[in-house]
């Protein structure tokens, strides 16, 4: 049902690479973009987008916004929570089963954004 969701960011350039380093492990690649939005696909149907706000206002996460990344298995929930973490993403929650069919974690990327992944099943 979602199209795609957008991640608004301070530095455009560093929230590019964050992106291409997280979204790899996932299966995510850049598929089109301009000077101010990136967008990002793993062939499955919805995107995800970094953007400076178009506004120009100062990027801000918002208070019960989350943006969750589906992985394939547990252990890829698993890879792409430490990596995050190693390009230096704070801590929201570590791998685990949250219920007998969701398997998630939670991160914050460089510019607060709350992120999941996780599996389902």
């Amino acid at each position: 049902m979602i199209g795609y969701s957008t991640i608004g960011c301070s530095d455009f350039e560093k929230a590019k690479t964050f992106y291409d380093r997280l979204l790899a492990d996932l299966g995510g690649k850049r598929v089109f973009g301009s000077d101010r939005i990136q967008f990002y696909g793993g062939g499955q149907g919805g995107m995800l987008a970094v953007c400076i706000p178009y506004d120009k206002n100062a990027s801000a996460p918002g208070n019960g916004n989350m943006v969750a990344l589906s992985a394939p298995s547990r252990e890829d929930v698993d890879k792409v929570y430490k990596n995050a973490l190693s390009l230096g993403c704070a801590d929201e929650g570590a791998p685990g089963e949250r219920t007998p069919t969701f398997y998630g974690a939670y991160f914050r990327d460089p510019d607060g954004n709350k992120l999941c992944v996780f599996k389902m099943g």
